[in-house]
Formats: structure tokens, C-alpha cells, sequence
């Protein structure tokens, strides 16, 4: 059972590499003069676009987590509404923090906020698809030695490691944008 559990988070992280990849790759066929660089703000949102729909997707066919499941649709509705909501909250948050580490306030809004979706993307969105709106469930998988699964386990990775790379991406620069080599 837990070789399969490897296979299937395997299966997934490899479809989430692949689908950055082709979200690279893919739009220059598409789109005359389209380079990750060049038209950043776009790949940006394709990026979103497209790591956020493979979540969803691989959520609703591997369904990793184990909770009892309620069958009430007025239930299902105000759990994707929470989400949709905690989703938001993150986003805003991650802007602040990017702002509070030198990003400018007003200037490039549409850069860092876009940058604050796409972190909440490979953090958050993860965590609501696996855990839900459920606080609790939260503290209990970022807490030492929390993590109960497989899944869990490569939540915690994942999000870790998705917030330390943007760190450790941007603290030997000032998050400035309007210079050509930092946007």
C-alpha cells in the first residue's frame, strides 16, 4: 500500500514539474514574441492558471486525504467558498510580506501581487486542496513530526521549500522591478 502511496505522490509532483514546463514552452507557439522574461506578467498568470487547475484536478482523481466525507451540497458549497476565501487571504498576505521585504508599495503592484498568487498557488492551494479550511488540520501538519501520511508529509516539503526558494530567490536583491534584470 505505501510503495503505491509513493507512486501515486510521485505521479503527481512529476505532473506538476511537467505542467510548469509546458507552461514555459508551450505559449510560444501560441503567442508571437512570448518569452518567461519578456511577457512575464502573462506567463505569471498562465503559470497560475495552469498549476492551479493540475491541483484541483489531481485532488478530485487521487483523492489523497482520508476524511470522512459529507454528502450535504450546502456543505460541499460553503467548504469551496472558505477556501476560495482562505485562498484570497493568503494572497493578500504574501503581497504584504513581499512589500514589507522591499517590494514597491504602489509602483508594481500587478508584479508582486501576481507574485504573491503564484506563491499562494504552489503553498496554499495545496494545502486546501489536501487539508481543506480546516485550521486545525493545518497546525497539526506544520507542527514537528505532524504530518500522518505520505501526503502530508510532502505538503509540508512542498510548502517549505516553495517559501524558502522565494526567499532565498530574492534576499540577496532588493525586490525593486524596475530594474531589467530584477522584473
Amino acid at each position: 500500500m505505501k510503495e503505491a502511496e509513493i507512486r501515486r505522490l510521485l505521479a503527481a509532483n512529476l505532473l506538476c514539474v511537467f505542467t510548469i514546463v509546458l507552461t514555459a514552452v508551450v505559449p510560444a507557439f501560441f503567442w508571437d514574441g512570448f518569452t518567461i522574461l519578456g511577457t512575464h506578467l502573462a506567463w505569471l498568470c498562465i503559470c497560475s492558471v495552469c498549476v492551479s487547475t493540475l491541483n484541483i484536478i489531481l485532488h478530485l482523481v487521487l483523492k489523497p486525504n482520508l476524511t470522512p466525507k459529507r454528502s450535504s451540497f450546502a456543505h460541499k458549497i460553503s467548504r469551496f467558498l472558505k477556501c476560495c476565501i482562505y485562498f484570497f487571504m493568503s494572497c493578500i498576505l504574501f503581497h504584504a510580506i513581499i512589500v514589507l521585504y522591499g517590494a514597491p508599495l504602489i509602483e508594481s503592484v500587478t508584479e508582486t501581487f501576481l507574485f504573491a498568487v503564484l506563491l499562494s498557488t504552489f503553498t496554499t492551494l495545496q494545502c486546501l486542496c489536501m487539508l481543506g479550511p480546516n485550521i486545525q488540520a493545518w497546525i497539526r501538519v506544520f507542527s514537528k513530526n505532524g504530518a500522518m501520511s505520505i501526503w502530508e508529509s510532502s505538503l509540508q516539503i512542498t510548502t517549505i521549500c516553495s517559501i524558502l526558494g522565494a526567499w532565498f530567490g530574492a534576499f540577496p536583491i532588493p525586490l525593486d522591478w524596475d530594474r531589467p534584470w530584477q522584473v
